[in-house]
């Protein structure tokens, strides 16, 4: 009678219960300090004078105007970056075609660079010193410290965040579903619409989230090239740093609980998606099965 010898495995890193509660413990206590405090010191801050002084800061004629703009920004920066996400994606994952890393590449850019070192660029392209300046104020075209200034620098942060969400659920996904489509006569937008789409939704959704947080949060490439004009050129940001210079904090603090609210449901949408399936890869149904 043979006897199956069992070994002792060995302990994981992080079994020791003492070790266990401490890493948990520090995880706590980052949260706490480093995420948690800022958001309640915003909302005590900006109720600190009373109500009646956060409704006036709220409701000025500047803050909505910056309110106004931020948004504007989103409208226009988050549509053009979804189409340029689901294109690149799609041309990277469904195609082979000469340069494809090279795109690869160029997507990830506005993540390693600097958001101000983007304004400057910009600067340099653009403004009256730069390569297209003379041509743009010889035909009265104003880009810079004017809002398409503005669309274009928040449109360059937020180029990947949809492409790169994407892009690995698609290669995970593969060619099969779109060939199959193909060869039974579908026409490319057909499968597209068909096919392709409603398999990567949760993650589009998702990062549609992503690029519409960080355009209404940007700071550094925007500040560059807006020019700071209080009433004509200030997203919220860039309002909330006026207010604090001109020792408003009480009036900085409101109108930075406005960009804590849109973070707070940004978080809660992006819970919701990851519920339904977004920001992973998840398994692709058959089609046969849906058909059966």
């Amino acid at each position: 009678m043979s006897t199956v010898s069992t070994r002792r495995k060995p302990p994981r890193v992080g079994d020791a219960p003492l070790f266990r509660r401490s890493l948990i413990g520090i995880v706590f206590v980052l949260v706490a300090f480093v995420i948690i405090a800022p958001l309640v010191i915003i909302g005590v801050e900006a109720f600190s004078k009373g109500w009646q002084l956060y409704r006036d800061t709220v409701i000025h004629p500047d803050t909505l105007h910056a309110v106004m703009l931020t948004v504007l920004a989103a409208l226009i920066a988050v549509p053009v970056n979804t189409v340029f996400g689901i294109s690149a994606a799609w041309a990277i994952t469904k195609f082979d075609f000469w340069g494809k890393r090279f795109l690869l590449v160029v997507i990830e850019i506005p993540f390693s660079v600097s958001p101000i070192v983007a304004g400057v660029a910009y600067l340099f392209v653009y403004g009256l010193q730069g390569l297209f300046g003379p041509w743009l104020d010889a035909h009265d075209i104003k880009i810079l410290f004017a809002v398409p200034g503005i669309i274009i620098a928040s449109m360059f942060v937020t180029a990947p965040f949809v492409a790169r969400e994407l892009i690995p659920l698609m290669q995970a996904q593969g060619r099969d579903l779109e060939e199959a489509s193909t060869s039974l006569g579908a026409s490319g937008w057909r499968t597209f619409f068909s096919v392709t789409l409603p398999n990567v939704k949760w993650a589009l959704l998702y990062g549609v989230i992503l690029c519409n947080a960080r355009v209404m949060g940007e700071f550094g490439a925007v500040s560059v090239v807006s020019g700071n004009i209080r009433g004509q050129t200030n997203t919220l940001p860039l309002h909330i740093e006026l207010l604090y210079h001109d020792y408003n904090a009480t009036g900085a603090f409101a109108a930075a609980s406005i960009l804590a609210l849109i973070a707070v449901f940004t978080i809660i949408a992006k819970v919701a998606l990851e519920r339904q399936g977004a920001g992973r890869v998840r398994k692709t149904e058959n089609p046969a099965e849906k058909t059966s």
